[in-house]
């Protein structure tokens, strides 16, 4: 077995504790330091039994060569600067989302570690949960058809971020599940974005996204940090069959149904003329796939180890993290000009 990778996670914030939790449990990955400014909540984190370290020094961090990873959960606004420093260092780096605060940004990082020989990799957790996976195995199987529409559904009560509206907050989540389930060849050309502060925060609270896909259908992401209950669900239609993602429902997370509309022109009449084309409807079986219950944060961990110890690129790497933050950046731009769609420049 080779030797476990030396681990630093950065945050003991709302995220850092899982990150520090199921990099316990990874056996590739042996847990070095954590580090926070808070170094009493950093220790709360850890418990009194443990060989971990802690400070709230990064520079020592860096400095440590039995360290050849760092996983960062910080504000998004510090994801850049401490990423980048690590890099600097020869250091792995696993960052929570979004990968960094501009586009710019991110596409310096992805660079630094391309020219470096270094693994950049997105905390993008949801593509790790097994329903996702059985989504990705649907879609790019050819199971669900041409992909019709998306329509997806992210509210719930807080937590209301101090720095990026809700936009860079939710929608990342969404935007890295459609950019890690479609299929090779289709991709987002435009979005439309809108949103609302009905609090008074100063950035938006609540956001709609329509994002105009490559073979032309649309998919709707609606982010709310208002609503008093919560809801995460995705509608994925195909040409062939439709699946319902209910993350809220543990026993029946996929439902895959094979109902529809089919477009049907008449062989007797002219196919120029609108008027002649029948519509029928498809009702079929529904299909509940059973899934395998795993902790996304744990498999997510096993891959960022596993791309290191491989040298390869991450499932979720820095360049899926860019063409999440391409769509946020062009959606950015739409808000400002009240919705009015803004081309999607694709990553280099």
């Amino acid at each position: 077995m080779a030797v476990p990778i030396g681990l630093a996670v950065v945050g003991a914030g709302y995220w850092g504790p899982n990150l520090v939790r199921n990099a316990m449990a990874t056996a590739a990955l042996d847990l070095r330091w954590l580090c926070d400014l808070d170094v009493a909540r950093a220790r709360q984190v850890l418990g009194p039994y443990t060989t971990v370290a802690v400070t709230d020094s990064f520079d020592e961090i860096l400095g440590d060569p039995s360290v050849q990873a760092v996983a960062i959960a910080t504000p998004a606004a510090s994801h850049f600067p401490l990423a980048m420093a690590a890099l600097d260092a020869g250091k792995h780096v696993l960052v929570e989302k979004p990968l960094t605060a501009s586009l710019a940004d991110g596409q310096k990082l992805v660079q630094t570690a391309e020219d470096r020989g270094l693994v950049l990799m997105c905390d993008h957790t949801y593509c790790y949960t097994s329903a996702v996976q059985e989504l990705r195995r649907l879609i790019r199987g050819g199971h669900l058809g041409g992909i019709q529409f998306v329509d997806s559904v992210r509210i719930n009560l807080g937590l209301v971020q101090p720095d990026i509206d809700v936009l860079w907050d939710l929608a990342p989540h969404d935007l890295s599940i459609l950019d890690f389930l479609m299929p090779p060849g289709l991709s987002v050309v435009s979005v439309s974005a809108h949103g609302a502060d009905p609090i008074g925060h100063g950035v938006a609270c609540v956001g709609y996204l329509t994002l105009r896909l490559s073979n032309g259908a649309i998919a709707h992401i609606h982010v709310n940090w208002l609503s008093p209950i919560k809801i995460r669900t995705m509608v994925i239609g195909g040409s062939h069959r439709t699946v319902v993602w209910d993350d809220m429902n543990p026993s029946q997370r996929l439902s895959v149904y094979d109902r529809g509309v089919d477009r049907m022109a008449s062989q007797e009449l002219d196919a120029d003329d609108r008027q002649q084309v029948r519509i029928s409807y498809r009702s079929g079986d529904m299909v509940a796939p059973a899934l395998r219950e795993q902790e996304a944060l744990r498999m997510m961990m096993a891959e960022f180890a596993a791309s290191i110890l491989e040298g390869r690129p991450a499932a979720t790497d820095g360049r899926a993290g860019l063409r999440v933050m391409s769509i946020l950046d062009a959606a950015g731009r739409s808000l400002e000009l009240d919705g009015v769609s803004v081309r999607v420049e694709r990553p280099a």
